[in-house]
């Protein structure tokens, strides 16, 4: 099975290296939903959230080990003052998108950079991503349904000539 996984995994690698390019793809990528993209508006997100949220899944690749980049990090990654990041943060958290975890440096005493939890943002996003399924769902299969109706089939109806008078002479 795990065989299985690690070549399927693979060929989607490939795919995007086809799309990317293998340098692009090589320098790293991030998996995000893309209903978090498609309902951005209707979430109540604007770009700069949307990117704060990307750069923030970028740093996050095992359930147990949320992103932790520095809030100074981020505005350098998006070339934009950190009071700008930190407002955004205030307001995605207070909108119950995401959570604070916060982070002590046992080492040298002191907080750390706070980790992120996504669970408000990915409740907030399950119905939009429910109803995309369900019309995806649907979609597929008017398609089925479309490809094995039976096409109607031409009938030449001969007997009705038969009988008649013929013009000719």
């Amino acid at each position: 099975m795990a065989a299985k996984k690690a070549a399927s995994n693979e060929r989607v690698l490939r795919r995007n290296e086809e799309k990317w390019t293998a340098p692009l793809m090589d320098a790293g990528w991030t998996a995000v939903p893309s209903i978090l993209l498609d309902k951005q508006h209707a979430l109540g997100l604007d770009p700069v959230d949307v990117n704060i949220l990307l750069q923030l899944a970028k740093y996050w690749w095992h359930t147990g080990n949320l992103p932790h980049p520095s809030k100074a990090t981020l505005a350098e990654l998006m070339n934009v003052d950190p009071s700008t990041v930190r407002r955004r943060i205030s307001r995605m958290v207070a909108a119950g998108f995401i959570r604070r975890v916060p982070r002590y440096d046992l080492k040298h005493g002191g907080q750390a950079s706070n980790a992120y939890e996504f669970d408000g943002l990915i409740k907030a996003a399950t119905p939009f991503a429910l109803e995309a399924l369900k019309v995806r769902d649907e979609r597929r299969a008017e398609d089925a349904a479309r490809r094995s109706r039976k096409k109607p089939t031409l009938v030449v109806d001969n007997t009705r000539s038969v009988g008649r008078k013929s013009n000719r002479r």
